[in-house]
């Protein structure tokens, strides 16, 4: 007998519900990837293939789920990562999703391509949250940046390095994101706007405006997130290197995690400029297709350089089981991007809650069954690989 879904159990049941009120172009280009999205799909089955072993008998009458990183206590090992256009997806998202991150004790990056800016988050935000940055061309509208992040607390920077250029997202062109529509095109995807009523009223008419927020002093010749968008893009550097890493450190004194390391080679050279934390990233699959998952990417890389950085995990993770299997595999923390905005746009804070406490009470199950009662206990050992 068919389930009656009345309340979303997964980070599935939220895609599902995010699928349903969104308009299409909007769902695809956050579901999306890119080519084939082989690596898109590899970044789920690959946690999914991996077996953890089952003991018995072993107090597991305390969980304890804390971690500290970079002197901050963390309720769990979990952070929510940057999303650009998340203000489009559900009504002023990013400050919604700061408040959720706070409630959950876990931190929110902001990404520079958000649409609340970083003045607004901060207003709703009791904590320091993280910053994520692109390197941009113009290296003064990257320094004035930095300078608004510390004017507003923030003491995280996550340097993003995995888009000198901009994968080939074939969903994105179908449907116009990119442009290219016919007069036809354009009248069909514009009839899906009104054809999704709430997200309509609750994002289109009470989310506005509708423009990147941290972009808008410094773009004000742009009117719409095509504008800005356009700019952007011929904004990203292909040219930057590691020495860029060596400007970014005079003028960012905070922590400085690089996200998107997908070698060892890489990693090694992260650690080498200065990075006090990397994340194993492939983008969520929205770059070069046919790359290693992060999961698989993430016991070399631990090998290499995990005592020498904090290993952040980050793509495929869809519940607080693939928390603990990321654990085992050597990372010491992840992030989640599509999950946290499925819940946001299917149900506003209430969802984003509710999954993150699923993610908690996943978290507990598996650390109890597999007799781990603490954080340092999941190790290797934890898994089944006989």
């Amino acid at each position: 007998m068919p389930s009656l879904n009345l309340v979303p159990a997964s980070t599935g049941d939220y895609r599902r519900l995010a699928e349903k009120r969104l308009p299409r172009n909007l769902f695809d280009y956050l579901d999306g990837g890119a080519y084939g999205e082989t690596t898109l799909e590899a970044n789920v089955e690959d946690f999914e293939n991996i077996q953890m072993k089952q003991r018995v008998m072993h107090d597991v009458s305390k969980i304890d789920t804390h971690i500290n990183m970079f002197g901050n206590d963390m309720a769990m090992p979990l952070g929510l990562a940057p999303i650009g256009l998340a203000g489009m997806m559900a009504r002023r998202a990013e400050v919604q999703a700061v408040k959720a991150a706070e409630k959950a004790g876990i931190p929110y990056c902001l990404s520079t391509v958000s649409i609340c800016s970083l003045e607004e988050v901060a207003k709703a935000a009791t904590k320091p949250f993280w910053f994520q940055l692109y390197m941009m061309r113009d290296r003064a509208y990257v320094k004035g940046l930095l300078e608004r992040a510390k004017s507003v607390g923030c003491q995280t920077l996550v340097f993003t390095v995995d888009l000198a250029v901009v994968g080939a997202r074939y969903r994105d062109v179908r449907n116009g994101m990119i442009g290219g529509l016919s007069p036809f095109g354009k009248l069909r995807a514009g009839l899906e706007y009104p054809t999704h009523p709430k997200w309509a009223f609750d994002v289109g008419v009470k989310g506005k405006p509708h423009v990147f927020g941290n972009l808008a002093d410094f773009v004000p010749s742009a009117k719409s997130i095509i504008d800005f968008k356009a700019w952007v893009d011929a904004q990203f550097d292909p040219s930057c290197t590691w020495k860029d890493i060596e400007w970014l450190r005079s003028i960012w004194d905070g922590n400085l995690i690089i996200k998107g390391i997908l070698s060892v080679e890489d990693a090694k050279a992260a650690v080498a400029a200065g990075a006090d934390g990397i994340v194993v990233s492939n983008h969520g699959g929205r770059q070069l297709d046919s790359v290693s998952s992060s999961i698989n990417m993430t016991p070399r890389i631990r090998d290499a350089v995990g005592d020498k950085t904090i290993i952040i995990m980050d793509g495929g993770v869809r519940s607080g089981q693939d928390i603990v299997k990321a654990l085992a595999n050597g990372a010491q923390s992840v992030l989640i991007g599509r999950p946290w905005i499925w819940a946001l746009a299917a149900r506003g804070q209430a969802g984003l809650d509710a999954l993150l406490r699923t993610f908690k009470s996943e978290m507990n199950v598996s650390m109890a069954l597999t007799g781990a009662p603490k954080i340092a206990d999941i190790t290797s050992k934890i898994l089944d690989t006989d």
